[in-house]
């Protein structure tokens, strides 16, 4: 596994792959959708001697880092990285027309991006309000703070944070950026803190805010949506796909979707 950096799941996602290589004999073709440090890649990588990994990230950073860390596999013809979003999966699956043995999603923003105060998704550490994932997207989350009217504000907390009286920040949101631009994260979830108070102890108030815009400035969701029939479809067949989820409205999207696929 890639240092510092322990999986999640990392464990039960390995033992669902040697499932699937005990069915077919060995795994053959794979596809980490969310290649993040590489820490499922290698394991499954090491594992499976015969296994070829096609691995996507939209962070640039995480490329780097791969191209790095697994130099010699990606010499090797073992792993290919791919610097894109699991929205590009239909011209990805491109490169195994056969279909792939086992497709791996982990959603939700990963540990390095948190960790780093620039990227702007930690309500803990100051830093630009970005949460691009992609830094090659337009809008950012001080974009959306500044622009976006209050319904539409609401709308996004609502919907996406889940919050369920987003009014108040809302209100106080709209009169200070009027004063002085949201620009930095401890700006935002000061006030958030102010109005809203902490209502659970270890728990930010400014955490579902966070959330939300995070999801919003990625199209996390629409992406989700988007990649998992073509996912399906991509697989051999006998093939199997592992999806990590984090929070109720992933989980949903993937469990309605795996409900339709029953019907």
């Amino acid at each position: 596994m890639s240092e510092n950096h322990i999986p999640v799941l990392f464990d039960e996602i390995m033992e669902q792959a040697a499932e699937l290589a005990a069915e077919f004999g060995e795994l053959s073709w794979a596809l980490d959708a969310t290649f993040g440090r590489g820490g499922h890649t290698r394991g499954l990588l090491e594992r499976h001697p015969r296994l070829k990994v096609i691995a996507l990230d939209q962070d640039p950073s995480a490329i780097a880092y791969g191209k790095e860390t697994f130099a010699a596999e990606t010499a090797a013809g073992r792993l290919t990285l791919v610097a894109a979003n699991f929205e590009s999966l239909a011209t990805v699956r491109e490169l195994c027309p056969a279909g792939f043995d086992f497709i791996l999603f982990d959603l939700g923003v990963s540990s390095p991006q948190l960790d780093s105060p620039e990227r702007g998704f930690s309500f803990y550490n100051q830093g630009p309000l970005d949460m691009r994932m992609d830094p090659s997207l337009k809008r950012t989350a001080a974009d959306v703070i500044r622009d976006a009217s209050e319904e539409e504000l609401v709308q996004i907390f609502r919907e996406l944070g889940e919050v369920e009286r987003p009014y108040k920040v809302v209100r106080a949101i709209a009169s200070d950026r009027k004063l002085k631009p949201f620009v930095d994260t401890v700006q935002l979830s000061g006030l958030i803190e102010r109005v809203d108070g902490w209502a659970k102890k270890g728990f930010h108030p400014a955490t579902q805010y966070f959330m939300a815009l995070r999801l919003f400035v990625n199209r996390e969701l629409e992406v989700i949506e988007t990649a998992l029939p073509v996912a399906v479809e991509s697989l051999r067949p006998g093939g199997r796909m592992a999806v990590i989820t984090f929070h109720s409205l992933e989980d949903r999207i993937v469990k309605q979707f795996l409900e339709r696929q029953r019907v």
